[in-house]
């Protein structure tokens, strides 16, 4: 039988992690708030929601105070959101061709999604999309020289050659985070490049135990 994302979250997230990711991700969510200070007149678009029903899955719908003037785009049905949340409007699409005209929203976010896009072509076709569409774009994803990966909770190994790490987690049985197309982890100088070269960016770096765990660009595409 083949495994899917949601076998290997069940059984690799336990409470800890969970809080942990919380702890990152409000710092975000408090970093974006106040960098751009929305108010009930900015247009947002949040790329990558999915079904997962976990507390730090779709955080940002739930921070989010204005939710009337948001879209909630991802590849999964996620429509409850929009009964969860009342005015989030649920939009299931890829989010490297996004239905949406250039400069459409005043800030576009994506967070722990850009791993999960496929190769290096398909996540920088995926970063430009969203700053085709978005005035200010955070996009967050886990750093990958810390040294515990968080989807396989595994250390070390994923400093490895990415075809080495690939072949170790196939004999470990962990299948899914094998696949290329299911996390492909990115450092620092990865993700910047994949950026508009007009952008102006700016780099966040959240730590766990003194060491860098996440990354955020910030950037904004206003030409």
């Amino acid at each position: 039988m083949t495994k899917t994302k949601s076998d290997y979250v069940g059984s690799s997230v336990g409470g800890l992690a969970t809080r942990l990711s919380m702890h990152i991700r409000n710092q975000m969510f408090r970093d974006v708030m106040r960098l751009v200070q929305p108010n009930s007149h900015t247009k947002v678009l949040d790329v990558g929601v999915t079904c997962d029903r976990r507390i730090d899955s779709n955080f940002f719908e739930r921070l989010y105070p204005y939710p009337e003037k948001l879209i909630a785009v991802g590849m999964e049905d996620a429509s409850f959101l929009e009964e969860l949340y009342p005015g989030v409007t649920f939009c299931q699409t890829d989010g490297r061709s996004l239905p949406f005209p250039d400069k459409m929203f005043d800030l576009v976010v994506s967070f722990a999604v850009v791993e999960h896009v496929g190769t290096r072509e398909q996540q920088t076709a995926f970063v430009k999309e969203l700053c085709r569409v978005g005035k200010h774009v955070f996009i967050a994803t886990p750093n990958r020289w810390f040294p515990v990966e968080f989807h396989t909770t595994l250390p070390l190994v994923h400093w490895l050659p990415p075809k080495v790490f690939r072949r170790l987690l196939h004999s470990l049985g962990r299948d899914f985070w094998a696949q290329e197309s299911n996390l492909n982890l990115l450092d620092c100088p990865s993700l910047v490049a994949m950026f508009p070269a007009a952008s102006q960016l700016n780099v966040y770096r959240y730590r766990l135990l003194g060491l860098v765990s996440n990354l955020m660009v910030y950037a904004t595409c206003n030409v």
